[in-house]
């Protein structure tokens, strides 16, 4: 505690006015030069404890709820001051609630029916707008969107290449030439038409339940990796719509990409621009299966080597994309609401 300094009074009385101030003055000056000198025994405090951001999913994008309890994204993921629930009487202490598209039904009298001051509520959709329905009915109700679109305020991407300096160049063994991995077929999507058309000129090996050829989880790559092509056909055409055709089927297992979806341009800002191939790169499918009938070994060796500098990361575990949400949160927008949902996500 900090002693009083008194000056001598003098014979008249209280001290004069002039003395006072000079008193005042020579107090703080000690004061300030003790904060100098040990300032942690001036400013000792109790340390501040910052709560952990509570991010409420509101029902679990997949029908399995994985163990979410305790210090699960820093236990598995690195970041730190996340708590993620499942339980619905959390909703006033949550800082952000999560609604996965798949699972919200129709009419908002499902939602919770106030959102208290401060608290956040994210769209999410793994889906394209094609096969994403019914968006109009919550104009108005999300402030932040997190989905596969670059633009979104939480990007979850399907996949991406991560730098890798121990990573060496490995082709496996090719016993066939291109390999197809189709469970939903429709006539009227384009990649039923574009592989109608390429079967003419070649012969395309077809997995999964549309050709009655399902593949266990474990079978997938080492069945894929035996192509030299993988027809990486997206059901439906939508910008930075890549997934895990691109990703797990074809880049993972060690084959190359033969790509149906955005433009070029658009893969070229999530891989080298020689670790594909695109459909649109040709003037018709005859000059894309003459290609790739005729390659020979030195030019089909160019394609892997993105594999010196890189590795493929896979996202598949919603834990891992829901914890990011606590990474992106102190940058994100406050105070806006998507007034029309359907139209930003369609664009």
């Amino acid at each position: 505690m900090l002693r009083t300094w008194l000056l001598p009074r003098p014979p008249w009385g209280r001290p004069g006015l002039k003395a006072v101030v000079t008193a005042g003055v020579f107090v703080i000056t000690l004061w300030n030069l003790r904060c100098f000198l040990n300032p942690s025994e001036v400013f000792r405090e109790v340390p501040k404890h910052t709560k952990p951001l509570v991010v409420l999913v509101w029902k679990w994008p997949s029908k399995q709820v994985p163990n979410i309890s305790g210090d699960i994204c820093r236990e598995l993921y690195g970041i730190t001051g996340c708590r993620l629930t499942t339980e619905r009487r959390l909703l006033g202490q949550a800082n952000v609630v999560v609604f996965p598209h798949t699972r919200l039904q129709p009419g908002r009298d499902r939602l919770p029916k106030e959102r208290p001051p401060g608290q956040n509520w994210v769209w999410v959709s793994l889906e394209s707008p094609s096969n994403t329905k019914d968006l109009a009915g919550w104009n108005q109700t999300f402030n932040w969107v997190m989905t596969y679109r670059r633009d979104s305020d939480i990007f979850i991407p399907y996949g991406k290449l991560v730098p890798n300096q121990s990573a060496t160049m490995n082709i496996p063994t090719k016993t066939n030439l291109v390999s197809w991995v189709i469970s939903n077929y429709h006539r009227t999507q384009k990649r039923a038409e574009i592989y109608k058309n390429l079967s003419r000129y070649l012969h395309v090996n077809i997995y999964g339940k549309a050709n009655k050829k399902p593949l266990c989880k474990d079978c997938l790559l080492p069945t894929t990796s035996k192509s030299k092509f993988y027809l990486a056909f997206e059901n439906s055409i939508h910008q930075d719509y890549i997934t895990e055709k691109l990703w797990r089927n074809s880049l993972m297992a060690g084959t190359v990409p033969v790509v149906l979806g955005p433009p070029r341009a658009n893969y070229e800002q999530f891989v080298p621009t020689d670790s594909f191939i695109h459909v649109d790169d040709f003037g018709s499918l005859a000059e894309l299966a003459t290609f790739l009938k005729t390659m020979n070994s030195s030019r089909y060796r160019q394609f892997f080597a993105w594999q010196k500098k890189y590795s493929v990361k896979l996202y598949t575990d919603w834990r891992e994309r829901i914890c990011t949400i606590c990474t992106a949160y102190p940058s994100l927008p406050r105070g806006r609401v998507y007034s029309d949902l359907a139209s930003w996500f369609n664009t």
